[in-house]
């Protein structure tokens, strides 16, 4: 026994005596980190924190033995599974009760010991609201809450910073874009839309989620009971594996999951939506007319699902703040991972097909400064001199640093798209300048939704395995003659593009409604097409969100698309290459080109897609460059 105790200290010595950059959580066994709670922690689980309307949300407590006074509290609040904590978790409450603060978990209502009835973001103005009243009312708590988090985990609580309540001291939202509805120019509802075109990850991941036929366990349980239940039945659903990469080809796509045997449930709902229903106003999400109270440090990933809408908001936060100190305290980090992947940053760094050198950064360390400036008040914890945006440029294979985004020294400079009549293919005469075309020219090529162009890479994540984001090869795609292909020659010298990139494109259709996808890549010497990002338009949301309108043929019509969101350095002897199709699936739904809901449609029709180079109807990208 007293060995084993001694042992026990010595972990407990050299966990502390590690600096946060250097700790790593697969260094300890989960016996070990579970042994080290217990002699550092005082734990209550499967307690029912009480919400407005008496339904109780299931909630785990840890906080320090042995100090004297209230307590800061570090407070995860998700709808997945937290009953049987991961290694990782177990670590992360380690950290936090070992530098003095109650870490708190919750499950949102309606997800396994929580009870209610599940909704997307749950309820992040009410629940969200209640969880911190009753945190804030304990006699342990200091009143200062922070919440953290990534995916799911993180976007209720931009909701909940709308609401400004007293004890939300400061917010870490990693990942968090699917809890932005409407932005400025951005109305992606939770990432279910880009430039009106449906997402697809969000099918997949309901699959996984939405469960209408949960099962439950009696009321009035001790949290006791409740904890012994958990033991041996997390209340997890285990659905029959699905090949999504063949399901996704169902339609029409209203009946995607309905098909497989799945009861209806949020998927048959949103999927009918367009970009301006209301319903997207009524949930969880945040919107840009709403106020916001809460300092915030943001984690964000130029391979992850939402890049475009995350930097809004934090421009919309540091404009929009309720007063000075929130305005001035928001700091955004950019790395170039995938999804809620910060830990994987570091040395020999690669994304897809590319290497991207030394990413390393201390995120959990700048975490820590954050929460002991805000919820402990050690003002000199956090450095005054970080800049508010950091970010990773790519290419160039470096962190930087600005106080705005897109950087001050970005200055916009239009690369126009030109060829010789016959840009399609890698193959074909396409190419791009900084020069006005002086002369009428166009391209034209075929979309079939039936044969799709295929997504390779790119931002993307949570979506069965459909697609693996990162920084992938284009030219399988490039080859296709349905695929427009612009080059610019190798550069002279290195372009660094830092900020929103917008597409403005000149189309015309012989169909009523189509889709016009553009992508931006990095083409190395070698000939290796490296994608940075892309997006997509619905041409029948052309004149705004709130309208439709369908195409006449013969008419030519301006596209403002939704802007791409990147930093990278082209490097000397590189090449800047746009592309231009109609489809990028299954990243995104196809159109089938009907003017129809397309939804509910089984057949689709091939479109004669037309994009015109000529100076009164030019096709261009507007680049923030960077000097």
């Amino acid at each position: 026994m007293i060995k084993s105790r001694i042992l026990l200290l010595s972990a407990l010595v050299a966990f502390y005596a590690l600096p946060a950059q250097a700790q790593d959580y697969t260094k300890y066994t989960e016996a070990a980190l579970k042994k080290i709670i217990s002699e550092i922690a005082i734990v209550e689980t499967k307690l029912l924190v009480p919400m407005r309307d008496e339904v109780g949300l299931s909630t785990d407590v840890y906080r320090p033995k042995n100090i004297d006074g209230p307590v800061p509290t570090i407070f995860v609040r998700t709808p997945y599974n937290m009953n049987v904590p991961s290694r990782r978790t177990l670590y992360n409450i380690v950290e936090a009760v070992s530098r003095g603060y109650a870490y708190i978990l919750q499950n949102e209502r309606g997800r396994y010991f929580s009870e209610g009835k599940f909704e997307i973001l749950g309820y992040p103005r009410t629940d969200g609201y209640d969880a911190l009243d009753w945190i804030s009312a304990q006699k342990w708590s200091n009143n200062k809450v922070g919440t953290i988090g990534c995916s799911s985990t993180a976007e209720w609580q931009h909701g909940l910073a709308a609401m400004d309540h007293p004890a939300h001291a400061a917010m870490v939202p990693q990942a968090s874009g699917a809890g932005i509805g409407r932005v400025g120019e951005f109305w992606e509802h939770g990432n279910w839309y880009t430039g009106g075109v449906q997402r697809i990850l969000f099918f997949i991941w309901l699959y996984g989620v939405d469960n209408p036929l949960r099962a439950e366990i009696p009321e009035g349980l001790s949290p006791e009971i409740r904890t012994q239940i958990s033991q041996y039945n997390d209340l997890s659903t285990s659905k029959p594996a699905v090949d999504w990469q063949s399901q996704i080809f169902h339609l029409p796509i209203q009946e995607l999951l309905t098909s497989m045997g799945e009861p209806e449930g949020t998927f048959e709902e949103f999927v009918k939506r367009s970009p301006a229903s209301e319903g997207w106003f009524d949930g969880g999400l945040y919107h840009d007319n709403e106020k916001w109270g809460v300092p915030g440090l943001w984690f964000n990933s130029w391979y992850d699902v939402s890049i475009g809408p995350n930097m809004a908001l934090a421009n919309h936060a540091r404009t929009n703040g309720i007063d000075a100190e929130v305005r001035e305290n928001q700091y955004v980090v950019v790395g170039p991972n995938n999804h809620c992947q910060f830990a994987s940053l570091g040395p020999d760094f690669t994304s897809g097909d590319r290497d991207l050198g030394d990413t390393s950064f201390d995120t959990d360390g700048l975490v820590y400064a954050w929460f002991d400036k805000w919820l402990k008040g050690k003002n000199i914890a956090f450095d005054q001199e970080t800049p508010h945006n950091q970010y990773y440029t790519m290419g160039a294979n470096k962190w930087q640093g600005d106080d705005e985004w897109p950087p001050k020294a970005a200055k916009n400079v239009r690369l126009y798209l030109h060829s010789n009549t016959n840009a399609n293919s890698l193959f074909g005469d396409g190419y791009a300048n900084f020069e006005e075309p002086t002369e009428d020219g166009e391209d034209s090529y075929y979309y079939d939704p039936m044969i799709p162009v295929k997504t390779i890479g790119g931002g993307d994540c949570c979506n069965g395995g459909i697609v693996t984001a990162g920084s992938f090869d284009q030219r399988t795609i490039e080859a296709r003659n349905d695929v427009l292909v612009y080059t610019t020659d190798p550069l002279e010298e290195p372009i660094e593009v830092t900020g929103f990139v917008d597409a403005v494109l000149h189309v015309s259709s012989d169909a009523k409604d189509t889709d016009f996808a553009v992508k931006l890549v990095d083409v190395a010497p070698d000939g290796t097409a490296y994608i940075i990002d892309d997006t997509i338009f619905r041409t029948r949301y052309r004149e705004g969100y709130s309208k439709q309108v369908m195409m006449k043929e013969g008419e030519i019509y301006k596209l403002d698309m939704t802007p791409m969101t990147t930093s990278i350095e082209f490097q000397k002897g590189h090449s800047i290459r746009i592309e231009v199709t109609s489809s990028n699936f299954p990243k995104f739904v196809r159109n089938l080109n009907t003017g129809g809901n397309n939804y509910d449609e089984s057949k689709g029709v091939i479109a004669h897609n037309t994009i015109h180079l000529s100076k009164d109807h030019p096709s261009y990208i507007v680049l923030p460059i960077v000097k």
